[in-house]
């Protein structure tokens, strides 16, 4: 079971880690005051095999409106129309998005437009480029992908792993004249086109 009292959230792999809860912080509307507005279990959904499951925290905009909770009202809007299943970015805004990797899980190499932040929150997790790089992160490291090729291994074979990202929508990337746009490889069927890279 998970590593203490927050047992796992709904469909999620990983029982050995904690399930992940979302706390949304808001103003009481009579006073100004900050207010708890809402916490929310993070949904799982699974790919590969049940080799990887990835959940979405939390979406935006860009500048997120927080006047009257816009910003949550967009969010599960968004959330109730794709049932909970994005393309890995949304396009003029960011991603909040938790990802788990089995012991020993290889995802194949993707690439998105975006500029992602992806932070190891779990275990340690190898960094794969297209020309052959391999970088080993561990937890609490950051990897900066900036719409790079990539793949990501759990090395341990006993340990899944969690990390975190954030996806940033970014301007179309072209080197030497070519488009690089998304590229979504093999393990995420069933995971949408983000539509971003039109």
């Amino acid at each position: 079971m998970a590593t203490s009292s927050r047992d796992p959230t709904p469909n999620q792999l990983s029982l050995d880690l904690p399930g992940p809860t979302v706390y949304l912080t808001g103003h009481k509307e009579e006073t100004g005051k900050a207010t708890l507005h809402d916490s929310r279990p993070i949904e799982w959904h699974r790919y590969d095999n049940d080799q990887m499951a990835m959940a979405v925290a939390y979406t935006t905009s860009f500048p997120p409106d927080l006047n009257k909770n816009a910003d949550v009202e967009a969010h599960d809007a968004k959330m109730k129309a794709s049932g909970g299943k994005l393309g890995l970015v949304s396009g003029g805004g960011t991603v909040l998005r938790y990802v788990d990797f089995a012991p020993g899980y290889e995802c194949l190499f993707h690439r998105t437009q975006s500029l992602d932040y992806g932070i190891v929150l779990e275990g340690s997790i190898e960094s794969i480029l297209d020309d052959g790089e391999k970088h080993l992160i561990g937890r609490g490291d950051v990897m900066v992908q900036r719409a790079t090729i990539h793949a990501w291994r759990n090395p341990s074979q006993t340990e899944w792993a969690r990390m975190i990202f954030v996806l940033q929508d970014s301007k179309p990337l072209y080197i030497g004249g070519k488009h690089f746009g998304e590229d979504l490889g093999k393990g995420t069927e069933g995971i949408p086109s983000s539509g971003n890279d039109k």
